[in-house]
């Protein structure tokens, strides 16, 4: 079982699991698209707190860090033409849960039925019945319940009713900037990588399958393996310095998103060659971390026009990873 199976919890797998164990939890709620370093802090948050009220305990009690989440994203039910163009998949925040300690994920589907539950009906049905919360952990601007009406204060006083106390955890300012997925999602589009990844806190990737492509890259310019992902929110068309993970090996690589226009290309493709990689694979998982925009897709004169520049897209990846390697 992995890690992302493990702590994913149904609200029948949580019962299972839990309901008769003397125990409570420690419970954030939120989307959590992207897990940026807004999302990363609320999430150490919890768990150090958690931590803490364990040691100081002088009976036993076992404290569960949770995280209540909702899929699919209650934008995608509630606006759906207005919904975001989601930067993680609910495999990749579960993931991202596990990877940051965290012992369950509570996944609640986000239909109209649960979007009239009420504030208090929620508060009451979710984190009191169900979870039993210790305490909750939200942002400033944290919102609940039927069109939202429920905000931090209305939650302090469902915590003084039902026992549980409730903390505010402040954004995360980076560069003047608050952290925030529309912030990520807005550089991601844009091209900005290295601004993604000071948001993020590491590379923003794109995960997926690896599929079969025309051929005409093999045999014109060089070996590419094709990307297939669910993933929504994807980079500006272009070409990247990338790092491509296959099996849990890292290799360099440049990446093109585009419609290959030399080739008179319609479909949207994700063409990564990666250096020193000698292996021809037609599936498989694979992860593509985007670094650097390198330049914008173009249309060439043909296919030894866009051979010479694929090369010096490769020399200037390599290039910039070279000066990655360099002292400050």
């Amino acid at each position: 079982m992995n890690q992302e199976s493990s702590i994913h919890c149904t609200l029948a797998e949580w019962n299972r699991r839990y309901r008769d164990l003397p125990a409570r939890s420690a419970v954030t709620i939120g989307n959590f698209d992207g897990l940026h370093l807004g999302h990363q802090k609320i999430l150490e948050t919890v768990n150090r707190w958690a931590a803490l009220k364990e040691s100081l305990c002088k009976k036993p009690e076992q404290l569960i860090s949770t995280v209540l989440t909702f899929y699919p994203h209650p934008a995608k039910v509630l606006r759906p033409a207005e919904a975001p163009l989601l930067l993680s998949t609910l495999s990749q925040r579960l993931a991202g849960f596990a990877h940051a300690g965290m012992n369950a994920a509570l996944v609640l589907k986000f239909d109209e039925q649960l979007a009239k539950v009420s504030a208090e009906d929620f508060a009451r049905t979710y984190l009191v019945d169900t979870l039993r919360a210790r305490a909750v952990f939200v942002g400033a601007n944290f919102r609940f319940g039927h069109k939202q009406a429920g905000e931090v204060k209305l939650l302090e006083e469902f915590g003084r009713r039902w026992d549980f106390e409730v903390q505010v955890v402040p954004p995360v300012i980076q560069d003047g900037i608050v952290v925030s997925s529309t912030a990520v999602r807005t550089a991601v589009r844009e091209g900005r990588m290295e601004d993604a990844s000071r948001l993020l806190g590491r590379p923003f990737a794109l995960a997926g399958e690896i599929k079969t492509g025309t051929g005409q890259g093999r045999k014109l310019v060089v070996p590419t393996l094709n990307l297939a992902t669910e993933q929504e929110c994807l980079p500006k068309n272009g070409v990247y310095a990338t790092e491509s993970v296959i099996a849990g090996k890292q290799y360099r690589s440049a990446t093109n998103i585009g419609i290959r226009p030399t080739f008179e290309g319609q479909r949207l493709a994700i063409e990564s060659h990666l250096f020193d990689f000698a292996e021809t694979l037609t599936s498989g998982a694979m992860e593509v971390r985007f670094w650097k925009r390198l330049r914008d897709e173009k249309k060439f004169s043909g296919p030894e026009a866009l051979r010479d520049q694929v090369l010096r897209d490769i020399s200037e990846a390599q290039a910039y990873f070279a000066s990655l390697a360099q002292p400050k």
